[in-house]
């Protein structure tokens, strides 16, 4: 089992910057992925970005350059700092864990992530 809480969200005018995070506890964190995930109202769940478990990245094309993600494995954490935001990144953002073992891939997809925190809002304002 492994347990994600997302923290930091909340309310930014455009161009703004924002950092969130998640603390993982249950298992190894060292040893698994860690995506972002956010969902808008009225669509559906999109990939942000991930990072493996010895942080490499993958970022969607809507937030590169914007989005950075890190991981601290001491402290159980993955951040996911947010600059130039816009208005239509506002969204819940959740974080999750892929422990597919031995694998190095990085997954963009909802499915291949075991397991999720309840979500931070993030709203942009213009």
């Amino acid at each position: 089992q492994v347990q994600l809480v997302e923290s930091g969200g909340g309310l930014v005018q455009a161009g703004g910057s924002l950092r969130v995070s998640c603390a993982a506890s249950g298992r190894t964190f060292s040893s698994y992925a860690m995506g972002w995930f956010r969902q808008a109202p009225g669509k559906e769940r999109e990939f942000v970005v991930a990072i493996n478990r010895i942080g490499g990245t993958y970022y969607a094309d809507s937030v590169k350059g914007r989005f950075t993600i890190s991981r601290d494995n001491a402290k159980n954490t993955v951040y996911l700092q947010m600059n130039s935001l816009k208005p239509e990144d506002t969204a819940v953002y959740y974080c999750a864990a892929d422990l597919a073992p031995g694998t190095l891939r990085i997954r963009d997809y909802a499915g291949a992530y075991d397991y999720w925190g309840q979500g931070t809002q993030v709203t942009v304002s213009s």
